[in-house]
């Protein structure tokens, strides 16, 4: 399996509009974050994990010439406000799987109703086919994939869980059952926004703690802001065995 990481930012993305914050300024590359997302590829199948604003760009960068589906976690805009821009892919390949809880792709139908349409659908609108994820593990072609239910604030949200590899963003409380199928994982990639505590999100010290209960082989931190710092500075300071993921970062699992 191979995740490649095409998006690491928070929901503005860094650097933020007309920021003179020293990390929005900063000419590393590994500084420069657009809105979190993942390629998730096995085998021939290649799917994507939450599809924000920067998509299409996305999409162009990591040169992705089809997709099999999308799995949304939630429904805020940093997550979901690329859904138009599949269009080349509906258009080649046919309608696109989406995957999401009910409410999200409740939620998903009133902001992209012609997307959704099945009567007088607008021609140049792309096609779609919905799949309603709860608590139960679905199968992708020859491959489980297990929901993890999350607290975003208070908003249930969903990550997953693909054999070894999880992926968990815009966490801030996980319970004890979930934590359970979080076990014995190769790669846990996981949100950490900032260092100071936020009322929604991980903060540094608090993704670190569940990493350290859940005990992967190799951790990555996600959806991070300009306030956590410096890539340079701040994976210096982080266990052996946990990274700060970047744009453009590819592992193998």
């Amino acid at each position: 399996m191979k995740v490649t990481f095409l998006g690491t930012g928070t929901s503005q993305g860094i650097p933020v509009i007309n920021s003179t914050h020293p990390v929005c300024l900063s000419t590393d590359k590994k500084d420069k974050r657009l809105r979190v997302s993942v390629l998730v590829e096995w085998d021939e199948f290649c799917y994507v994990i939450d599809c924000g604003p920067d998509f299409r760009y996305q999409m162009l960068r990591a040169k992705v010439n089809r997709i099999d589906g999308i799995l949304f976690t939630h429904e805020h805009a940093d997550h979901v406000a690329g859904l138009d821009d599949i269009r080349p892919f509906s258009f080649q390949l046919g309608k696109v799987p989406i995957y999401a809880q009910q409410r999200v792709l409740t939620n998903l139908k009133h902001r992209f109703e012609y997307i959704f349409e099945e009567k007088n659908k607008y021609p140049g609108a792309p096609s779609i086919i919905q799949n309603s994820v709860e608590e139960s593990v679905f199968k992708l072609h020859n491959l489980s994939v297990t929901p993890i239910k999350i607290k975003h604030g208070n908003l249930p949200i969903l990550g997953y869980r693909f054999e070894n590899f999880a992926y968990l963003t815009d966490v801030k409380t996980l319970v004890s059952s979930e934590k359970e199928k979080l076990k014995g994982l190769k790669v846990l990639v996981i949100s950490a926004l900032r260092i100071e505590q936020h009322h929604s999100h991980l903060s540094l010290s608090e993704a670190l703690s569940i990493i350290d209960e859940l005990k992967p082989k190799r951790a990555y931190l996600t959806h991070i802001s300009h306030k956590l710092g410096f890539h340079t500075e701040v994976e210096k300071n982080l266990p052996t065995n946990v990274f700060l993921a970047y744009d453009e970062l590819e592992i193998e699992i």
